[in-house]
């Protein structure tokens, strides 16, 4: 399985501080790096930023990439601390409730340091820990938004680069989907930008940019289909709408933003769509060996509902909550059906029913009604238990009558502001009674209102019984968000179901039950195909709607869809690339490289991020402790595979040290400590007669699924580049361009020698050297022992001299500046003419300018045998930028004409290669490359590659890992 860090993110690191002039009198503006004329800063502007104390935010960059609903955003954030002493920075961003952080990065000092996230420590669980809270709230309203904050030390006179990613799947309520960004940074930006792409399998309709929302909730349907003037989007906001494809943005200048608000609180900017649907079995979308099916049918008559309303009416509710319950409860009373049956129940020491039963909506049982939410008068404590189980009695009652529809759709909506005081105070005891009230045959739907509400019961309460937990903030509309969530489920159209697939065909299927299906809204499975390359799907829909039972069935052409969400991907990629664009702290930012990236995988990690849902809600609902611990083991193997923030795992980042001077602490000069976790190469390409790799285990995924760490050959995208490498012990593998043949070879030398394997200094200025570690050979091998590369530097020196060290732990790049990298997680750096783009675990490409490129793979081992060593592999990528003097073990082949012997030898011509005027004996023999992912046949050459390389091998011994060949005291002058 793909990790999430197989996401490449771009960014170059910019100078320690930034470029002073002479105008005095506004030096500090200029450190703030308007972007506008000094002396023409407003004076209000010029008062808020002198009087700021704190590093200032100079770039504050989101971008968020939609594909087929699917959302990607990535956050970039300039810090600088203008004073000379060293200060604390913030930075803290609010992502959605709903959302999983996937990568942080931030960039201090010239160093990099990278987030790992890692499986949580069991601990003794504590009443008031936030981080349990938090780990409950998976069914969370996706407009709620949590903090993500770090706090770190800024040296005098620098900068602090942070980066954020984070996703989501986006639910559709409504009939739309709706697309949060937090706008909140709490200081002026001088340079704020804000960029979505929405791509979609099916047209775009409905596109809506709503004005900043301050956090009071949404507007209610009633008030957004009243009859007004169309809210226009916020100042500045460009919107580009195609069939397929919209682009957003939004880009307040540092005056458009005082006009809003002067504390840098801007607000939530918020984007609906949805998309148009055709009848049947819905949208389902292939790539790369999974699928995800969207199914959300229209038209369909509405099932009778029997409802029943349990609001809470202690003490707390006085004042604003209660008469925004009575408002929204008056506006849902003329929205029931006819068909439909009802009542009410209040609480708070005591509970009080409306009507002994459940009655048909009529006029005269309507009016009754308001009459009787009008009486309500908060008073007392707060008897949970006692409210949900009369509830549950009500509903039972009427189910068990004759009146009652066999297919009607029945539900308690329970709404409360407090804990349990009253009663039965137990959440645990509240829980077991409620499942034994409820016995299957309804759902419960809950609200929380204010702070002072145990939202775990609540979201424990519905998810244990086919429902949704919503939380109303304090200050928000809570008679808009009450209507709302009752129109989200107000209509039911569809129940009892089921959704298959030809069992032959899939595996690991993510949630394909459903209890009901409600107008507006969306069900989205995902699952894995056991045969790529089969012909077709068979889906089969079941379920009832009003007095019938519906089935759905067709066979879905995988070849076809699979042609079809590519082309759907290169579109994604067509409308990202480009969009990056320069950035004053950060020279050269690829938004498109970063995001374009998670279009080529999004089925899997839809897949992925449902399945991690999944194992989240049956571990809530787990009813022994082993059940449990079973569903945290699944769901935490899935958070690692996919390096998703969730409940369950934590992310750590190493923080800088700064000095009491307010410098930056010396450079580490050793790696971070080695990290836990399976093979990151699944094979090392050795010749068929050494031993196999250490295989990773396989582990739960979630009820069903399961997971393999590496999965799929650490199923990396395969690399494209040219099967010229030395990998192994060391094994050398040359493709000869001008020759169309390829030749291999094996270099039998010793640990601690250094090999030339590119050298262009005097050309293009590139040297690649690497350095043998020996290793025993496992038992019955021929060998006493083996050597492989466990270090490469590649110097370059045009335009000015800079290195990239490299080790199976970690990167060292010293170009504009020193920054140690570790290998386990992905980032890419820019330096001058060097790019560094890591993918963790996995492999290193290096690019030099823009026409040469060289990949190192990182094999790793976990628990290694003695014969075991992590080691690296050197590849060549592209070489159009070196010249025809280049030479080294590789580097003298890339323009060389090599051809089978035509006449002139004792030997046959078949096993004869010409080198200049050299004839090698050579034998034809298989390869593994690319950790035996591919097999290259070639011509091999013994003897340590005699009269097949230029001299000897002696020729080929560098003095140290830095020599380029061409010193006084340097070698491989051929």
């Amino acid at each position: 399985m793909l990790r999430i860090t197989s996401i490449f993110v771009c960014f170059l690191v910019a100078a320690g501080g930034p470029n002073y002039t002479q105008f005095d009198e506004d030096l500090d503006l200029i450190d703030f790096d308007l972007g506008i004329a000094p002396r023409r800063v407003p004076r209000q502007i010029k008062t808020i930023l002198t009087k700021e104390t704190r590093p200032h935010i100079q770039e504050l960059s989101i971008k968020t990439t939609i594909i087929s609903r699917y959302a990607f955003t990535a956050v970039h954030c300039a810090m600088l601390n203008r004073h000379s002493a060293a200060a604390e920075g913030v930075f803290h961003f609010a992502i959605p409730a709903n959302a999983y952080i996937s990568n942080f990065t931030m960039i201090v000092g010239g160093r990099v340091y990278q987030s790992e996230v890692k499986a949580k420590e069991k601990r003794v669980k504590q009443e008031n820990d936030k981080t349990r809270v938090k780990e409950s709230d998976d069914s969370r309203d996706q407009s709620d938004l949590e903090v993500f904050r770090m706090a770190v030390k800024i040296p005098g006179r620098n900068r602090a680069i942070f980066f954020l990613t984070y996703e989501e799947l986006l639910q559709r309520r409504l009939g739309r989907y709706e697309h949060v960004t937090s706008l909140r940074p709490l200081q002026l930006v001088s340079r704020l930008s804000l960029d979505i792409t929405i791509v979609d399998h099916s047209p775009i309709t409905q596109l809506e940019v709503l004005p900043l929302r301050n956090g009071k909730g949404i507007a209610s349907s009633a008030s957004s289909n009243a009859k007004t003037a169309k809210p226009a989007p916020p100042v500045t906001t460009v919107i580009k709408s195609q069939k397929n494809v919209c682009s957003i943005t939004f880009s307040p200048s540092i005056v458009q933003q005082v006009k809003i608000s002067t504390s840098g609180t801007l607000g939530d900017f918020v984007v609906r769509y949805d998309v148009e649907r055709e009848f049947g079995i819905g949208d389902v979308q292939v790539l790369n060996g999974h699928f995800v099916h969207f199914f959300a049918p229209k038209d369909l008559p509405a099932v009778p509902k029997n409802v029943v309303f349990v609001i809470d009416t202690s003490a707390s509710m006085v004042g604003k909550k209660i008469k925004q319950t009575k408002e929204a409860l008056l506006t849902i009373l003329g929205d029931l059906r006819p068909s439909d049956h009802f009542n009410f129940i209040s609480f708070s020491n005591k509970v009080k029913e409306w009507k002994n039963r459940l009655v048909p909506v009529t006029p005269l049982n309507v009016r009754d009604a308001k009459k009787f939410i009008y009486m309500i008068s908060p008073t007392g404590g707060t008897n949970i238990n006692s409210a949900i189980e009369t509830g549950s009695s009500l509903l039972r009652d009427y189910l068990s009558t004759s009146e009652a529809n066999p297919n009607s759709v029945s539900l308690i909506i329970f709404l409360t502001d407090g804990r349990p005081t009253v009663g039965e105070v137990q959440s645990v005891k509240i829980l077991g009674n409620t499942r034994s009230a409820v016995q299957e045959k309804f759902c419960v739907f809950t609200i929380g209102i204010g702070n002072d509400v145990d939202y775990k019961l609540l979201d424990r309460m519905a998810l244990e019984n086919c429902g949704m937990m919503r939380r109303i903030s304090e200050e928000a509309d809570a008679s808009a968000m009450l209507k709302g969530f009752y129109d989200e489920i107000g209509t039911p159209l569809l129940s009892d179901i089921r959704i298959n697939y030809t069992e032959e065909s899939v595996q690991y299927v993510t949630q394909h039950l459903f209890t009901n299906f409600f107008n507006g809204s969306e069900i989205v499975i995902a699952g894995k195909l056991t045969n790529k390359s089969a012909e077709s799907l068979h889906v089969q829909v079941t379920a009832t709607n009003n007095d019938k039972s519906i089935i759905l069935e067709t066979d879905v052409p995988l070849r076809h869809r699979q042609l079809e969400t590519e082309k759907h991907v290169k579109a994604a990629t067509l409308a990202l690339a480009g969009s990056g664009r320069p950035s004053a702290s950060v020279n050269s930012f690829r938004w498109d490289v970063a995001l374009g990236a998670i279009a080529e995988d999004f089925t899997e990690r839809v897949w992925g991020f449902l399945s991690v849902k999944d194992g989240l809600r049956s571990r809530l609902k787990s009813q022994t402790s082993k059940e449990r611990e079973e569903h945290i083991k699944q769901a935490t193997n899935l958070s690692l595979t996919y390096n998703f923030l969730t409940p369950l795992t934590s992310l750590e980042v190493e923080k800088p040290e700064v000095l009491n001077d307010g410098t930056m602490a010396p450079a580490p000069t050793v790696s971070p400590a080695p990290l836990g976790g399976d093979l990151a190469v699944n094979s090392l390409p050795e010749d068929t007669e050494e031993e196999q790799p250490q295989k990773s285990d396989q582990s739960s995924a979630s009820a069903s699924h399961k997971s393999n760490r590496v999965g799929k050959g650490s199923a990396k995208k395969p690399i494209t580049i040219s099967k010229t490498s030395a990998d192994g012990d060391p094994h050398f593998v040359v493709e000869i361009p001008l020759s169309k043949l390829t030749v291999c070879f094996n270099i039998n030398g010793e640990p601690g020698h250094i090999l030339s394997l590119v050298s262009d200094h005097k050309n293009s200025g590139v040297t690649v050297n690497g350095k043998l570690i020996g290793a025993p050979a496992p038992p019955g091998s021929h060998k006493q022992q083996r050597t492989y590369f466990n270090t490469i530097t590649i110097v370059v020196d045009q335009p000015k001299r800079a290195y990239i060290e490299v080790t199976p732990k970690k990167v060292i790049l010293d170009g504009k500046d020193r920054m140690v990298l570790g290998c386990h997680s992905t980032v890419t750096v820019t330096s001058g003419v060097l790019t560094v783009a890591i993918v963790g675990k996995s492999n290193v490409t290096v690019t030099v300018g823009d026409n040469i490129s060289f990949i190192i793979l990182l094999h790793q081992y976990k628990n290694p045998a003695p014969y075991q060593k992590d080691h690296l592999g050197f590849y060549i990528g592209n070489s159009k930028g070196l010249s025809l003097g280049c030479h080294g073990l590789l580097g003298q082949f890339l323009h060389e004409e090599v051809g089978l012997a035509e006449s002139g030898a004792d030997l046959a011509p078949s096993t004869v290669l010409k080198v200049k005027e050299r004839f090698v004996p050579v034998v034809q023999k298989t390869r593994k490359i690319l950790s035996g992912t591919q097999s290259v046949d070639c011509w091999f050459a013994r003897n340590n590659a005699a009269k097949l390389i230029d001299g000897q091998y002696e020729d080929y011994l560098m003095s140290h890992m830095f020599d380029t060949g061409h010193s006084p005291h340097g070698t491989n002058r051929l």
